[in-house]
């Protein structure tokens, strides 16, 4: 593959992390609508971490029909509960924050953490669907929701960093939360889909000599889940499974080496660079000591018609899922697109998932 067409193959996800046009407004190049999705994550309706136009009008909608039948009912709606433990530090930046929410239990509680998108451009912790965290508390399952760098602060390899010592850190104060180091797991949408992947099958990123105690820590987890999301942050190989991108746009060859932190575009050539694109690519992480994995898709699995289904394409499910068969990785694969009966948001079947995993009765 020549540099033009890597350049072009990658252009996609480019619309969201380096703010290039896209044909349809979303959060990821709509400001309205990035702080719309921030305000109210739940407008998000099939939970892949980008705001569209027309979810953001199905929403509205939904908002006014629902405000009048409380106000017919004389109650007002639920949202998201409080957090045991809000904003909490687990790193150097105003963005490594987390809230915990911590069941009740006399034992040690397995962990469900989640991990926002957005492009890693935007998007919020906030954003953690409150029914999840309702099953899982019910259940005796703790919830953590992170936040992390954008890409406006620092490249993609140590944005992903960002996650693990979200991890690391969780785990360092296991006891102090009443959390099982052994039962933790990870799930996200879009971008913290890919993430929760990369989580998934990285090696190990403890370091047991570190001055750091969290850094001592583990950032392994026990099982993950990909809602929509993508199945390398190495773009070059994004042509030879999802396609040709769809949509005509300005070239991203300047911008591309700037999302992995590159000075020249030519060093996505170097070993530097290619060292890098092999630390953020998920399937050529994925190897048989890796932990179980639940992936799924709404989008049909057809040629990529426009930016959105690019990015999130069932194909980069469908990758995942075939890596994971080869080298006897367990992996649970929900197509929506081939089964219409399957709900928009897969919950349900994610945390049955996890729980199995997790052993929790």
């Amino acid at each position: 593959m020549n540099r033009h067409k890597a350049a072009l193959a990658i252009l996609s996800f480019l619309v969201c992390t380096c703010g290039l046009t896209a044909a349809e407004p979303d959060s990821t190049n709509d400001s309205r609508l990035r702080k719309m999705l921030e305000r109210f994550p739940k407008a998000d309706a099939n939970g892949d971490g980008v705001l569209t136009m027309s979810e953001a009008r199905t929403f509205q909608k939904k908002q006014r029909s629902g405000r009048q039948r409380a106000e017919r009912a004389g109650a007002s709606a639920t949202g998201r509960p409080k957090p045991t433990f809000a904003d909490v530090k687990y790193g150097p930046h105003q963005r490594n924050v987390l809230d915990l929410y911590q069941a009740k239990s006399d034992k040690p509680t397995p962990l469900v953490v989640y991990i926002h998108g957005g492009g890693f451009k935007g998007g919020d912790k906030k954003g953690v669907n409150p029914a999840v965290i309702d099953k899982c508390l019910k259940s005796g399952v703790s919830v953590a929701a992170i936040n992390y760098r954008f890409r406006e602060h620092a490249p993609i390899q140590d944005i992903l960093r960002d996650a693990a010592r979200a991890i690391q850190f969780l785990r360092h104060r296991s006891r102090a939360w009443n959390i099982d180091k052994k039962r933790i797991a990870s799930f996200g949408g879009s971008a913290g889909a890919g993430t929760s992947l990369w989580l998934a099958f990285h090696d190990d990123l403890a370091d047991p000599n570190s001055s750091d105690p969290v850094l001592r820590e583990s950032s392994r987890l026990a099982v993950a889940a990909s809602l929509n999301g993508q199945f390398s942050y190495d773009f070059e190989r994004w042509s030879d499974v999802i396609g040709e991108y769809p949509e005509r746009a300005r070239s991203p060859v300047g911008e591309l080496y700037r999302f992995y932190g590159l000075k020249d575009p030519n060093d996505l050539y170097s070993p530097k660079g290619k060292a890098i694109r092999a630390d953020v690519d998920m399937l050529g992480l994925l190897s048989k000591d890796d932990c179980p994995v639940f992936v799924s898709s709404a989008g049909k699995n057809v040629d990529p018609t426009n930016h959105g289904h690019y990015v999130h394409h069932p194909r980069h499910s469908i990758a995942i899922k075939r890596k994971c068969d080869k080298v006897g990785v367990e992996c649970q694969m929900l197509l929506k697109a081939e089964n219409p009966a399957l709900p928009s948001k897969p919950f349900d079947q994610m945390l049955k998932f996890f729980f199995k995993h997790l052993k929790v009765p």
